[in-house]
Parts: structure tokens; sequence; C-alpha cells
């Protein structure tokens, strides 16, 4: 009896191409339909391990680590400078999903600077911040204000400690008036202070004292 051999099914040639552009491993510079590039690792079609993503948008270029498509680990951001075209760093440190999360260093315009911890890409947690007009905050933040207990130091050298609230002064706290030799402790509420006591405090060595000490009670 004569054997009918029927040809195969050929597979669709979709189905070869679909496996080649399936990115694992380590891959080139893979370009995406908006013209954003990376160069780096990859899982399963998704950006995972080392890379170095730039978008053409706004020329701005991570590089560090990914999880499954976001940055995940530890890397730095930067963006180029408006007037001298180089490189500058915005960020630096750790992130969780595709935002700033654990600890890093942020660059603001103007000189500014906040070294300290994130949460969902807010300042949360330990931070101190210095602020273009020479002032410095160091203590405790919540969703990118200081809020908890922390101190800041004045240009003059003028500081004060104790609590915050959504970035104002609140609750306990003491401001030392070095220039003058005064300390006044007392309660704060929304930046205004509403009672406490104003003795004299290293007196004898500020540059400008009162006139006259303060008579105790």
């Amino acid at each position: 009896m004569p054997i009918v051999k029927y040809p195969c099914a050929a597979e669709p040639l979709w189905y070869e191409w679909d496996r080649k552009a399936q990115k694992c491993g380590l891959r080139h510079k893979v370009y995406a339909v908006n013209g954003d590039q990376y160069t780096g690792e990859w899982l399963d079609n998704l950006k995972h391990g080392k890379g170095i993503q730039v978008w053409k948008c706004t020329r701005a270029i991570y590089s560090g680590d990914w999880k499954f498509g976001k940055q995940d680990g530890y890397g730095s951001y930067s963006i180029p400078d408006p007037v001298t075209k180089k490189y500058k760093k915005v960020y630096t440190g750790w992130w969780k999903n595709g935002r700033k999360c654990g600890y890093g260093v942020t660059f603001y315009p103007g000189g500014e600077r906040y070294e300290g911890e994130w949460s969902r890409g807010l300042r949360s947690g330990w931070g101190r911040m210095y602020y273009g007009n020479g002032c410095i905050y160091e203590g405790q933040w919540l969703q990118d204000q200081p809020d908890g207990q922390g101190m800041l130091q004045l240009p003059n050298e003028n500081r004060y400690e104790g609590g915050w609230k959504d970035g104002k002064k609140h609750g306990p706290g003491k401001f030392f008036y070095l220039d003058k030799g005064q300390l006044f402790e007392g309660i704060w509420a929304e930046d205004i202070p509403k009672c406490g006591i104003l003795i004299d405090f290293g007196r004898d060595e500020a540059p400008a004292p009162t006139q006259y000490p303060i008579p105790k009670v």
C-alpha cells in the first residue's frame, strides 16, 4: 500500500521574528519608537540589570540598576546644562519601582542640595538640606517637608532646634540668638512663637550683645 506524505505546515514567519525580537541578556543600543535609547541588560523583554537610558526629548540620562522595566537599585540621573550643554547630576542614590527611595543626594538649581532619605520620590526620613540663601536644615522629613524634630541654622549661625510640622516650626523648641547672646525657649505654632522664656545665653562671647543683660527673676 503506498504511503502518502503530507507536507508539514510551515511556521508563520512572524513566529521566528517574534522570538528574535524578545530581548534577554546584554544588548547593545536599542531604540524605542519615540527615539529613546537604552543600552544594557534585559530579562523577558524588560530592562533588568545594569543599563543606561537616554531620553530623546529631554536628553536626560539614567545610569544604574533596573528591575522589570523600572529604575530599581542604585543609579544616577543627569540632565544637560542649557548653557554649557555639559551633563550635570540631578540625583544619585537608591531607587525603587522607578522612584527615589532610600538614601540619595539631589542637586537643585541655584546650588541647593539635599542629602538624606527618600520614600516614593519624596524627601522622607532623616535628611540635610542646604538652601540657596545659606540656611541649613537637618532633621526629620515627611512628604517633602520638614516634619518631626530638626535644626535650622541661619547664615548668621543663629539656629532653631525643636519640633516641625508641614515645613513650619511647631511645638516645643529653642531659638539660639548667638549674635546677641540670648536664648528663647518656648512653644511654636505654624512658625509663630506663642509663649516662652527669653534668657541670656553666651552673652560674653556674643559679637553684638544687647546693651543690658536680662534681669534674673
